[in-house]
């Protein structure tokens, strides 16, 4: 007994020195450490499985932390301590009641505190109530969910798409990932996870009163028949005690010592000492996709939503609702058909001597009109945030909290990008793309939950003698949304902008060739960690860019943009790609008209008008560091003037920074310009005179709008449906805990 306190003693120590650097890292006091403290959490989360007997210890030290935290005021410390003592206690292999009650007491407590805090407080709160009364339930439905064990209509399907884009990502990294995910995906198989979830859900009741060795080696020796009976039986019993009222927790525990009994029955004999187990908790089921193709997202949404449906059969793609009819007693609810008879069932043949009470009809292809349409925008009009309206705070449009859980029978699609902020940019245009099928076919309607994930990773550096020069760009320059989530989200920055570097390190490594390739897959880890904690949302505008050409027999052209658009005179960018040391006053510069309303937090109309000489402007939607968080463009323009000194007349740059919400430029020489959308040079439009930059409307929205317009001709900007609408498009990228205030 003193030999075993020791050992516990030595293991808190060592725990509470990894917290502590955790904790430093977080003040940023220690900057050697800022690039390891995410690594720092995953051995921490590693320790738990090298030794199971340990998560009683490191969820106490993590949980007197957070109370030292609440009291000293450290509520930067609240939200990474409290994620990371949740996942230490859904991979933990027995936890006490004690340490239950006490971590829920303290979650209930920071419910006074602000948003984020309350929010995930709250959500932790309710989960670590029933996951007291039924130990494991969160590592089952974890299982579940990412594994799909359950095809049924009743149980959350969920699919994780993670998009390469190859013209951007380096060979190594495409082929680690593709290498580890192929890897991690044939040693888990279903069988596998099912054995996984009865395990871990016995062991996680009965703790020591078990032999889980014993258990293992009887289920190794069973049919996948027999096991998937096992499994459903353990699933029948953890849903009846969490449906259950009252302390149901003593009769959870007989109910699975019961069917530990029967599987593993009278032959096995109790060993002398058991020990808790290892049991893994398996990585979610990641499908790889070389991003080649524009609509290769909505492709990919389809097919999920098709596997979703098949498992349900009863479900049909193109089926929706009826609408709730509201006429009196006795009227018929009538839908317009198409079919080749009457559609009267009473017309059929044999039916004449059937009376008919009121008007039936046969099942046939329903015609989707404006109304039906209708009803199911009415579905979807609370899934946009509000206060998403340009000039607002981004602090406040960003908010989380005000976005209503989705459906749990409802399938989400998480949707992982890796790359810069010329993959988002991608990402925003193919999701701007799939919202118009949406807004055009909504009786089509994909009917999943999307949630976006996204990665920094390095871009791949082209190894010749001219960009050995210049020093490789850094994480600032080509990942402003991603180091803005970090700014807002230092959890983030902490575990997720420290991959930025480390992938690429990691995936020309060589691999351990005394060691499995799937024992420590890093990168996958990390990135399950995020998949399964970053659940709360920043939300970007993004916004329109109309483009007219020199050409007037060219028709108008529209795209989107997310972080940057870079407008320069073709003449001048031609120049500067010579020599990319030349300053903007070694070039001639050439006229511009700007025209542009001022985002106001107030947001009152107020528009300026501009005429000067430059040679390019830069127009920024990522708010930086320095500058008032407003959902606004931030456009930076160089003057070109010229000065008065003691040599004469001499050019000038002077520096212009303007916050609109919107801007329309056009060239007042005959020079044309040329823009870049989201720093990619594969985005790239010539011979433009003018542009209009505008927040993208939601295409559901417009749609509405339009319509409505049709109808009504009293000059009202919104009426009908669209008045109920969010009117602007936005992106959601999820974080850990959202924008702290």
């Amino acid at each position: 007994m003193h030999v075993f306190s020791t050992h516990a003693g030595v293991e808190a120590d060592m725990v509470h020195q990894k917290v502590q650097a955790i904790l430093r890292g977080l003040d940023g006091r220690h900057p050697a450490l800022q690039s390891d403290h995410g690594m720092l959490r995953w051995t921490l989360h590693k320790s738990l499985e090298r030794n199971p007997s340990s998560g009683g210890i490191v969820v106490g030290v993590l949980i007197k932390e957070l109370e030292r935290a609440e009291s000293g005021a450290n509520l930067h410390y609240i939200i990474p301590l409290l994620h990371t003592l949740m996942y230490a206690i859904i991979k933990a292999a027995y936890i006490s009641d004690e340490l239950y009650e006490r971590v829920y007491v303290f979650c209930k407590r920071i419910l006074t505190l602000p948003k984020p805090y309350s929010t995930i407080g709250l959500d932790y709160a309710q989960k670590l109530k029933t996951e007291r009364k039924t130990p494991g339930l969160s590592y089952q439905k974890m299982v579940i969910s990412e594994q799909n064990l359950r095809r049924d209509s009743s149980q959350h399907q969920d699919k994780v798409l993670l998009f390469l884009d190859p013209s951007l990502i380096s060979e190594a990294v495409c082929n680690t990932l593709l290498r580890e995910t192929q890897s991690v995906q044939m040693s888990q198989t279903p069988l596998s996870c099912m054995t996984y979830v009865i395990t871990n859900a016995i062991q996680a009741a009965l703790g020591r009163d078990c032999d889980i060795s014993a258990l293992r080696r009887t289920l190794k020796g069973q049919t996948a028949g027999q096991v998937e009976l096992w499994f459903q039986e353990v699933l029948s019993a953890m849903e009846t005690s969490e449906q259950g009222s009252g302390n149901s927790r003593q009769r959870h525990n007989d109910r699975l010592l019961e069917i530990y009994k029967k599987i593993v029955g009278p032959s096995e004999e109790e060993g002398s000492t058991i020990r808790l187990q290892m049991i893994p908790l398996p990585s979610p089921s990641i499908s790889v996709h070389l991003w080649s193709d524009e609509d290769q997202l909505w492709k990919e949404l389809v097919l999920f939503t098709r596997e979703t449906q098949s498992a349900d059969p009863e479900a049909d793609t193109f089926r929706i609702a009826e609408l709730p009819s509201d006429m009196e007693d006795g009227e018929q609810n009538r839908i317009s058909v198409w079919s080749n008879d009457s559609g009267i069932e009473k017309d059929l043949p044999g039916m004449e001597e059937k009376e008919m009470t009121r008007l039936q009809r046969k099942p046939c292809i329903k015609k989707r009109g404006p109304d039906l349409d209708s009803a199911i925008v009415l579905q979807n009009l609370t899934k946009a945030p509000r206060g998403s309206r340009v000039g607002t705070l981004q602090r406040l449009s960003g908010m989380s909290t005000e976005i209503p859980s989705a459906s749990e029978n409802q399938p989400t699609a998480r949707i992982v990008i890796l790359g810069d902020d010329r993959a988002l940019g991608r990402l925003a245009k193919s999701y701007y793309s799939f919202r118009k099928r949406e807004a055009r076919r909504p009786h089509r309607t994909l009917k999943a939950n999307l949630q976006f994930y996204c990665i920094p990773v390095r871009e791949e550096q082209v190894d010749n003698a001219q960009d050995k020069e210049d020093p490789p760009p850094t994480i600032s320059e080509t990942c402003e949304l991603s180091m803005y989530l970090g700014r807002v989200d230092p959890w983030y920055d902490s575990n997720i902008n420290t991959l930025y570097d480390m992938i690429p390190k990691l995936a020309v490594m060589p691999p351990c060739p005394t060691r499995d390739a799937t024992s420590d897959p890093f990168i996958l880890d990390v990135a399950a960690y995020y998949l399964r904690f970053g659940l709360q949302p920043v939300y970007f505008q993004i916004y329109s860019v109309k483009m007219h050409f020199r050409d007037t027999t060219l028709e108008p052209v529209e795209d989107v943009f997310l972080t940057e658009l870079k407008v320069e005179f073709q003449d001048f960018a031609k120049m500067n790609n010579l020599s990319k040391k030349k300053t903007v006053t070694d070039v001639r510069g050439a006229g511009i008209q700007v025209h542009y309303k001022k985002a106001l937090a107030s947001n009152r109309e107020k528009e300026g008008n501009l005429i000067l000489k430059t040679s390019g402007v830069i127009i920024k939607t990522i708010p930086n560091e320095e500058a008032e968080d407003l959902v606004c463009l931030n456009v930076y323009i160089d003057e070109l003037t010229k000065s008065t000194n003691l040599t004469g007349r001499s050019p000038s740059c002077k520096k212009n920074v303007l916050r609109a919400s919107s801007v329309e430029m056009r060239s007042l020489e005959l020079r044309t310009l040329s823009l870049q959308l989201d720093k990619d040079s594969r985005r790239v439009y010539t011979n433009v005179s003018s542009l209009e930059v505008t927040p993208c409307q939601e295409p559901g929205y417009s749609l509405q709008k339009m319509r409505a317009s049709r109808n009504v001709m009293d000059g009202k900007e919104d009426t009908g449906l669209s008045k109920y609408m969010t009117k602007s498009l936005l992106l959601p990228i999820n974080t850990f805990a959202g924008i702290i205030q």
